[in-house]
Formats: C-alpha cells, structure tokens, sequence
C-alpha cells in the first residue's frame, strides 16, 4: 500500500461488508508550509478536483476545487510571491 493515501469508503457502499468500494486521496504538503508546522496546506489531486486540508487536522473539514481553478489559483500566488 502506498504510504500517505487516505481512504474514504464510498457512500454507495453498503453496511454488510458485502459491496464495498474506498477511494483514496494522496496528499502532498505545500513546499511554501512553513517548517515549523505553523502554517501548512496539504493537496490531493483527482482528475476532476484538487481536495484541500490543514495538515494539522487530518480527519477535520477539507474543500475541493475544480483542476482549473486551482492552476489560476497557483499561477495569481506564484505572480505575487514574485
């Protein structure tokens, strides 16, 4: 198994354990979290959306983007980080 993948069982899954289908998010902190853990963004990429999370709380609320905004997002920071 690969390390750092989540595993989300799908809601179409059943309660028997018979149809059970998971999904997984790798997720990758930032390169601009700061060292000591006080700021940190981590990402999980899926070819129709780019899931965000605090890396400081794993099981808390995360939100998704579609992949475009996230590409508009990244490039409008990168511009002003200069």
């Amino acid at each position: 198994m690969t390390p750092g993948l989540v595993w989300f069982k799908s809601s179409y899954s059943g309660n028997t354990g018979g149809d059970c289908v998971e999904v997984a998010y790798d997720w990758h902190k930032s390169s601009h979290s700061e060292a000591e853990d006080a700021a940190c963004v981590e990402v999980a990429a899926c070819p129709h959306a780019v899931h965000v999370r605090d890396s400081k709380v794993t099981d808390g609320p995360t939100f998704a983007v579609r992949p475009g905004a996230w590409g508009v997002f990244v490039e409008s920071y990168a511009k002003a980080a200069g």
